[in-house]
């Protein structure tokens, strides 16, 4: 249910946002003590003060992991009970749904409309669905002689670490968190330094469910500190990290230079929207083409910035997705009329604000947008036309609501020109034409594509990418379990008289 400005501001007036780290089922500051500030990036108001985890901190946290991992109480607990456990850390979510959704939007200035959907929807149903996992997970028998018998098993991997973005900050946590805990580890949770506040107060809501003491850890710091010493933390067992390419590689070379860990990556990208010519140019088509571009303001890894379409449609595909695009408000995104928030941070507006200066100055023309006035850090929708393959809008993930048109003569030079890049994580196709839906979902080099219409899929479809936008692991469906599993071979000699 979608609540008024007013009552949205009610609530977020008698919020009082707890910034203390969660160890071993307690609140406790920093072990020296120290904090930072997270800040309403819509306005600049200070929210709360937050501990500065570091080294210590995250050695304490993992020793409590560790503890409740091998007592058992967790991780050897009976399946069907750490189901029911996490079935009523979905329930409570849901419960909690308005005042997490408006905490999560004022640390992040994400619209209460999107913080509504994936708080009251997506949270919960991730709980949901992995805590119905947890007793219809299945090792199998390999065939053998009479003379043995051959067991493959599924065991916790143990610790699991896991370093949060700050773009969906509650959605990427239950990402991590829920099929982590429902194969039995024990977890250590950095959240992003920007956007602390809900995935605090999603612990609490997890030790009123039931889940014990040191299974679920909070450690909120910064990547240097608390997000480099999980990464090359000698007992943490497998990391799934969400993020930069840049510092998906520093997790790597953690895990070098520990103990080998596991690391899962889900990292950048630069997704194409691809329009061939027999598509039907209709109000869906549009209405795809400017959320995947501009849905929780462009702040999305598999935003759909280079919009490669058919060239006899680009003048009039042009001119409907800009007036789509005059229809976006921009403001406060408390108000459930606003359509788009604000940038996470001054340094991130800034950093948008360079992409679309140098769109400018490589040629491109920018039709619509720009820098706002608005009090925070907002920038306006922007739409550029004649962009072309070697512009740095183009090539790099700009991480902000930014559109670029591009013309393509054929669906073989659009096919190269969105295969032409570093990443691989996601890609839209519109066309009529099945053959050529296929022939482009099986040669674009990346994770998802999605055909005549914008989508990641959903929590049963794995997601994750190709080339540097990912590893080998997958978020999502059952396959997400696998991070946080190992295999186990058990072989039984047996009498054959």
């Amino acid at each position: 249910m979608t609540l008024s400005h007013a009552e949205y501001q009610a609530i977020a007036a008698m919020l009082t946002p707890n910034g203390q780290a969660f160890i071993d089922g307690q609140f406790c500051d920093a072990a020296d003590g120290d904090r930072f500030e997270t800040t309403n990036p819509a306005t600049g108001q200070i929210l709360a003060e937050v501990a500065h985890c570091k080294a210590a901190d995250v050695d304490r946290a993992v020793a409590a992991a560790r503890r409740v991992f091998n007592e058992g109480t967790w991780s050897r607990a009976e399946p069907e009970e750490r189901k029911e456990v996490l079935l009523k850390v979905a329930q409570l979510v849901r419960e909690h749904t308005h005042e997490l959704a408006v905490l999560e939007s004022l640390d992040t200035g994400k619209t209460i409309n999107d913080c509504i959907d994936e708080i009251g929807g997506e949270v919960p149903n991730f709980f949901q669905w992995y805590a119905e996992l947890a007793d219809k997970t299945f090792g199998k028998i390999a065939p053998t002689g009479p003379g043995a018998m051959a067991l493959i098993t599924k065991e916790p991997a143990g610790i699991a670490g896991a370093v949060l973005p700050w773009n969906f900050p509650l959605v990427m946590a239950a990402w991590k968190i829920a099929p982590s805990l429902a194969v039995g580890c024990s977890a250590v949770i950095k959240p992003a330094e920007q956007t602390p506040l809900s995935t605090i107060r999603l612990a609490e809501l997890m030790r009123e469910a039931g889940v014990p003491d040191g299974v679920i850890n909070i450690v909120p710091g910064f990547g240097e500190t608390a997000g480099k010493a999980i990464g090359l933390h000698n007992d943490i067992d497998t990391v799934s990290f969400t993020g930069s390419t840049e510092v998906g590689r520093m997790f790597m070379r953690y895990s070098g230079d520990s103990n080998l860990k596991g690391v899962g990556l889900e990292m950048g990208g630069k997704s194409p929207f691809i329009v061939l010519e027999d598509a039907r140019l209709n109000d869906d088509l549009i209405e795809h083409a400017a959320m995947s571009a501009f849905w929780n303001g462009g702040q999305n890894c598999s935003a759909n910035m280079r919009q490669l379409i058919a060239a006899p449609l680009v003048e009039e595909f042009t001119g409907r997705i800009i007036e789509r695009v005059k229809g976006f408000t921009l403001g406060d995104p408390l108000n459930p009329a606003t359509d788009i928030g604000s940038m996470i941070s001054k340094d991130h507006k800034e950093l948008v604000m360079n992409y679309i200066q140098s769109g400018v100055a490589d040629g491109a023309q920018m039709t619509m947008g720009g820098d706002s006035d608005l009090p925070g850090y907002f920038v306006e929708p922007t739409v550029f036309q004649g962009v072309t393959p070697e512009m740095k809008i183009a090539r790099e993930e700009i991480f902000g609501p930014v559109l670029g048109i591009m013309s393509m003569k054929t669906a073989e030079e659009a096919l190269t020109v969105a295969s032409d890049t570093d990443y691989g994580l996601h890609a839209t196709v519109f066309t009529q034409d099945i053959d050529r839906a296929l022939h482009m979902t099986r040669s674009l080099p990346c994770g998802t594509v999605s055909v005549n219409g914008f989508s990641e899929g959903d929590i049963k479809t794995p997601f994750g990418g190709y080339k540097q936008s990912g590893s080998l692991a997958r978020d999502n469906g059952t396959e997400a379990l696998e991070q946080y599993l190992q295999t186990k071979t058990i072989w039984v000699q047996t009498a054959t008289d």
